[in-house]
């Protein structure tokens, strides 16, 4: 399977989602560890999302309007991991903010472009998406929950270590990618009439309010536990658990959005979302309804992307595929992930967890009031197949 080109995009998933599942759930806890407050901690962990408000919607266009998708995937990566090196030259926060900020530039790259592959791969069946994105979910649990039980036994900086080189293995295998054949290098548009409509707006804002909510769990949540008297190993196994819910999600897509309209899907993840980070913030000493709320994971994450993913495909064309990933990444995941670490960081020495993740719970019930309002439940073309 390693040969074809599905094959090989689920292995390049599971090296990246590797590197993130050792990096994102962790490396709070290594500046934790060196002295940095709570806000400090916000601002370096949300250098991400900032990342992606304008990075990818650069690289996109250069893709789409040259065809150089895979050649850009490879040489940022190639960047990406250079500028790595910074956590292993310096401790100052400054220092740190430069180095993390260039890797995150040329680290946004890589995902809306594979994306926009993966799609242009799969040509008429979109709904197969999952089954390969799921492998950035195996790559996730992979780590996030070895690097759990390392952490336990070893100094907190073998995170880094174990961290670049998971990225060293993000780049060997986009070395193996290939282009879309069906991709002219003709920019196809023009993408503001897309843009414009009201489902693709409302729709677009409702994924930057969901992300946004995600901010105090991505920044805050194995900071949470521990400080609730958790292991990094059952840290790592609740991180686990979520994913492992993303996979199923991913699995069943195909049938439940044979079964459910796109719209119904999204209101339910939107639902869940809301409940999932008030459990997390006022009943953490409670295993058990941890387990629920990561549960809910498949949800607030798994379905509500896939269902994202395959609304952009049928709306977009080919040529503006990996333009319509980025614009999602920059507006969703960057000023929707930016601005919600930022508010998890105002909001955690001051008013505390049960507050911080009730925000996030507000900023769920918010993109649940956008999908009500602005996406039809009889689009034609916008259902999930």
């Amino acid at each position: 399977m390693i040969f074809l080109p599905h094959g090989r995009l689920a292995a390049w998933y599971f090296w990246y989602f590797a590197f993130i599942g050792a990096f994102l759930p962790y490396f709070a806890l290594y500046l934790q560890s060196i002295g940095f407050s709570a806000g400090r901690i916000a601002v370096l962990m949300s250098l991400g999302q900032f990342m992606r408000l304008l990075a990818p919607l650069l690289w996109s266009w250069l893709a789409d309007s040259g065809g150089r998708r895979v050649r850009i995937v490879v040489a940022s990566t190639a960047a990406a991991l250079a500028s790595f090196s910074v956590v292993f030259l310096t401790r100052d926060f400054v220092g740190l903010l430069i180095g993390l900020a260039i890797l995150h530039f040329f680290w946004s790259a890589s995902l809306p472009l594979v994306e926009a592959l993966t799609l242009g791969h799969l040509a008429a069946h979109p709904e197969r998406y999952g089954r390969i994105r799921l492998w950035g979910s195996v790559g996730f649990i992979v780590t996030v929950t070895g690097v759990g039980f390392l952490l336990d036994a070893a100094p907190i900086s073998s995170q880094l270590w174990v961290s670049w080189a998971l990225l060293l293995g993000t780049f060997l295998s986009a070395l193996t990618l290939t282009e879309t054949r069906g991709h002219s290098g003709l920019v196809a548009g023009p993408i503001l009439q897309v843009l414009r409509q009201r489902k693709v707006v409302f729709l677009l804002t409702a994924g930057l309010f969901m992300t946004a909510a995600h901010g105090a769990l991505y920044v805050f949540y194995s900071i949470h536990l521990v400080a609730q008297g958790y292991g990094k190993t059952v840290v790592g196994l609740l991180w686990t658990l979520g994913v492992v819910a993303e996979i199923v999600v991913f699995l069943l897509m195909p049938r439940i959005s044979a079964l459910v309209s796109m719209r119904k899907i999204l209101l339910a993840c939107f639902a869940l979302a809301t409940l999932r980070f008030l459990l997390i913030g006022w009943t953490a000493e409670f295993v058990g309804l941890l387990v629920v709320a990561q549960l809910l994971h498949g949800a607030s994450f798994g379905a509500h992307h896939a269902a994202t993913m395959a609304a952009l495909n049928r709306w977009f064309v080919s040529g503006q595929q990996a333009r319509a990933q980025a614009l999602y990444g920059s507006v969703a995941y960057g000023a929707g992930g930016l601005g919600g670490a930022l508010l998890a960081g105002a909001l955690w020495e001051r008013v505390g967890p049960g507050i911080t993740f009730s925000a996030a719970s507000l900023l769920a019930l918010l993109g649940l009031i956008l999908v009500w309002r602005g996406v039809p439940g009889d689009s034609a073309g916008t259902a999930v197949r």
